[in-house]
């Protein structure tokens, strides 16, 4: 009998690619979208399809009871919003909402995963000895990494609950649309950056964050064990367009921003967006991120609980990256 898992926001970025692997290892998936949600690049796949009451927790008793989910992969989310609030509604309430309803239903539910994110613990100093750990002190500098956080506690809070938490970094390749404005800028000819701030960073192919999603599935561990995703090395400043660079052969003109002139950019981006109902990639508070010195991440937990080795590091992840952009014509 194949163990049934249920993976909401399946028609997303990361969430596509695990109901794809989830299909390829065998497992009954469920992907639970929304009914505006564009699936055509899915639709060929044998999985069912659901949509979730997940502002009515009884409601949402009922359709989880219905099916007898072995596992939820809880991978909806919202990146982008207006407000605090509406990144809390969203990534905590209700989050805490399809928990809670998974317990009292009664379902033979072995792991409730949470892809949380690694903005929910925040950067460090640039001279911190030590990466960001999966124990460390939050200090999230961002709604949408205060909302995650905030998740995880909701969770952390019903008894009863398998409940194991995903933190991926940067996570980019096919099918991503922010690092690809990056991309798409290197592409043309030209290489921006935020400040003159010297920067460690960290990245995850989504191929290997599937990779780990499914291997909690299969793993014993302790409930409420926490993971920081990346595939363990560390990258300068400079080093996502130097080795798309090198892939590409493009030249680009280098420069730096000032971060009170971004500043001012994005300020005129919300108030150009206060007007539609979608929300910009660029806002005040994403500049917090964005320039932060440090996301550099420890996977040790990763590393003893999976033994997991990234398959792709930077330069073979955004070799097949760009390949997919430049043959589904999002690069030229």
């Amino acid at each position: 009998m194949k163990k049934k898992v249920l993976i909401t926001g399946a028609s997303g970025f990361v969430g596509s690619h695990l109901v794809e692997a989830a299909v390829r290892e065998g497992f009954d998936v469920f992907a639970a979208i929304r009914s505006s949600s564009n699936i055509k690049h899915l639709t060929s796949l044998p999985v069912t399809w659901v949509t979730l009451s997940m502002s009515d927790v009884k409601q949402l008793e009922a359709e989880l009871a219905e099916q007898q989910y072995d596992y939820i992969i809880h991978c909806a989310g919202s990146t982008k919003a207006k407000a605090e609030s509406d990144y809390n509604y969203v990534n905590a309430e209700l989050s805490r909402n399809l928990a809670v309803a998974a317990v009292n239903a009664g379902i033979p539910l072995e792991k409730f995963v949470f892809v949380s994110s690694l903005a929910a613990l925040g950067p460090i100093a640039y001279d911190d000895p030590q990466y960001i750990k999966a124990d460390h002190s939050a200090v999230p500098v961002t709604a949408y990494g205060k909302s995650k956080l905030l998740g995880e506690r909701y969770l952390k809070e019903i008894p009863g609950l398998p409940l194991v938490i995903v933190r991926p970094t940067a996570v980019y390749g096919p099918r991503e649309k922010d690092i690809f404005i990056i991309l798409k800028t290197i592409n043309s000819g030209l290489e921006p950056y935020i400040g003159r701030t010297a920067q460690k960073l960290s990245f995850i192919y989504v191929k290997d964050l599937v990779k780990v999603l499914l291997s909690v599935l299969h793993q014993e561990v302790s409930t409420g064990r926490s993971y920081n995703v990346s595939d363990g090395q560390v990258y300068s400043k400079y080093e996502l367009a130097e080795v798309m660079k090198d892939i590409t052969g493009k030249k680009t003109y280098k420069f730096h921003i000032p971060i009170p002139l971004v500043g001012a950019i994005a300020s005129v981006m919300e108030l150009i967006y206060s007007f539609r109902t979608d929300s910009p990639a660029l806002n005040k508070e994403k500049i917090n991120e964005l320039n932060a010195e440090n996301w550099a991440c420890s996977i040790r937990e990763l590393e003893q609980d999976f033994g997991f080795i990234a398959d792709y590091p930077l330069r073979r992840g955004l070799e097949e990256t760009i390949h997919w952009y430049k043959e589904n014509r999002w690069l030229a």
